[in-house]
């Protein structure tokens, strides 16, 4: 944690209320996002047990198991899901555009001017919390490999045609949301933590009706107290008020509501399959009724469960949009959208699932971006935030201050003088920049870089030797060089992103990585990720 947002946790415990982080949003949010609640049963990992989802806050739909230790009804339900979520998944693949660029061809080295079709929209994803995001790479995890009822192989419960399809689409997009900066899939509390911060803990937060409560707490009441109600109201029926849907459900609501619901559905099954058996239609009806008589409560209480944590996201997204976009958060979302057209892509080439593993070379390929990322994403904030940029300043890696003089000067070592300005700027930040540090500020569209060459710490000031951005004459180019009295910040930090050294084939590696001799065929490579970021595409 840094220590401007230790700071704003301080002052959000003596205010009572949250207190900014940022002064602009540094994540996409789509016009039509698909909201997505799940939950999921006590006692077996990754078993689903509800999801409320949709794109209009005011008619959600609730998919249910009304057993969830019946895998056929697990079947069931993930393939009702998928026949609700994959047509928004890909109602974006069509509308595309034309981008130009080049590739490196293998065998001569040229360069080849070539088109890709780009998706000019992605779909989004929002869910309440990180866990979610877990949950829903279980069920990616568990269901793209699955065996379906068209495929010409023994084995027990075939899943629907298009649960593997489904599966294969959350692993990409819980895949992509460990990318710093990615907003294919996102979870609320997430969001809000990077623009907000509260009086509590990290894992408070992660209740999301906790930690609105600390953006609007009732009159009266401090941040602190209404999260602490929010946590812990019950109704008198001793249900929460707010239930967590974290996706883990209630232990209260386990014991009293659910588990006697999901008891009398048993029972009607039972007595269904009996009279079946006894051939009697009388008992056969009335038994039917009564399995349509349990599933509509077990979808009345979960509907119950899910419906305050669903109003929070739709809240949560609100009080997000009131903040306006960051300047570089079209160029992330440009990365997602490239990265949701190759999958939809590799979909089309009839490619395989994702491997159950990456080899060596994918996992380093998705580290390396991953690391390139955040770092491309620290810099971006900075830039496009006072409050992101006052973390860097506060921690001696920019400075910022008043320009009080410019002193023309030329470096003559070469066959032609070169500009080389000494620029002095008044600063009350205290960088930790040794003389001879280089130094980088934004202008225009590329950076401009400086070195220091003299500290004043008693005085205040820092002298600057300006090193490039200044055209190719003798003498610099008009508004090239701040003016005396203009406010500028400088950091100690590139602010361009270097490409990491490239990887070799899996084929190249040595046999300890996978490669040969005498390796198995490397797995399918589970995805390049931004077809634009490679050296290939220019």
């Amino acid at each position: 944690m840094s220590l401007l947002t230790t700071l704003a946790r301080l002052e959000a415990v003596r205010s009572g209320r949250a207190e900014p982080l940022a002064t602009v949003r540094h994540r996409h949010l789509s016009d039509r996002p698909m909201v997505l609640v799940p939950l999921t049963a006590a006692g077996e990992s990754g078993a689903p047990l509800a999801v409320m989802l949709g794109t209009d806050r005011d008619a959600p739909r609730l998919h249910l198991v009304p057993q969830p230790l019946n895998r056929t009804l697990r079947f069931d339900f993930l393939a009702e899901l998928a026949a609700d979520l994959l047509p928004y998944l890909e109602s974006f693949a069509d509308d595309v555009e034309q981008i130009e660029g080049s590739e490196k061809d293998p065998e001569t080295g040229e360069k080849t001017q070539v088109f890709r079709e780009l998706c000019a929209d992605a779909p989004q994803l929002i869910v309440p919390n990180g866990a979610g995001v877990h949950h829903l790479a279980l069920i990616g995890r568990s269901t793209r490999f699955r065996r379906t009822v068209e495929d010409n192989e023994p084995g027990p419960y075939p899943a629907p045609v298009r649960v593997p399809l489904l599966g294969r689409w959350l692993t990409h997009l819980t895949d992509r949301a460990q990318v710093p900066g990615s907003s294919l899939l996102l979870p609320m509390t997430g969001l809000l933590a990077r623009h907000w911060a509260t009086g509590q803990s990290h894992l408070e937060d992660q209740h999301l009706a906790a930690r609105l409560a600390w953006h609007r707490p009732p009159p009266g009441l401090t941040g602190a107290e209404a999260a602490e109600l929010a946590e812990s109201a019950r109704d008198e029926h001793g249900q929460l008020l707010h239930p967590p849907a974290g996706p883990a459900t209630d232990p209260r609501f386990d014991e009293s509501v659910l588990a006697p619901a999901i008891t009398r559905y048993d029972s009607a099954v039972g007595a269904l399959q009996h009279s079946t058996e006894q051939r009697d239609e009388a008992a056969a009806e009335r038994a039917r009724a009564a399995v349509r008589a349990a599933v509509e409560q077990l979808q009345a209480v979960l509907t119950a469960v899910l419906l305050p944590t669903w109003r929070d996201v739709w809240q949560g997204l609100d009080l997000l949009r009131t903040l306006p976009p960051a300047g570089h958060l079209e160029e992330r979302w440009t990365g997602d959208r490239w990265s949701y057209t190759g999958h939809r892509d590799r979909l089309a080439a009839g490619e395989p699932p994702q491997p159950r593993q990456d080899d060596a070379v994918t996992a380093a390929r998705k580290l390396a971006q991953r690391e390139r990322e955040q770092a491309r994403l620290d810099v971006q904030e900075a830039l496009d935030d006072p409050l992101a940029m006052a973390e860097h300043r506060l921690a001696g890696e920019a400075f910022s201050g008043v320009v009080t003089e410019v002193v023309p000067d030329w470096d003559t070592t070469g066959r032609s003088p070169k500009p080389r300005p000494l620029v002095t700027l008044r600063t009350a930040d205290r960088p930790h920049a040794d003389l001879g540090k280089e130094v980088h500020r934004v202008h225009g569209p590329s950076a401009q870089k400086a070195e220091v060459v003299a500290v004043d710490a008693a005085e205040g000031t820092v002298t600057l030797r300006v090193l490039s951005g200044m055209g190719r004459k003798k003498e610099p180019e008009p508004g090239s060089l701040p003016e005396p009295g203009e406010p500028v910040t400088f950091t100690l930090f590139e602010l361009t992103v270097r490409q990491s050294a490239p990887l070799p084939e899996p084929d190249d590696t040595p046999w300890t990585h996978g490669g040969p001799p005498g390796a198995a065929p490397a797995p399918a490579r589970s995805t390049a990720e931004d077809p634009s970021a490679s050296e290939e595409w220019e």
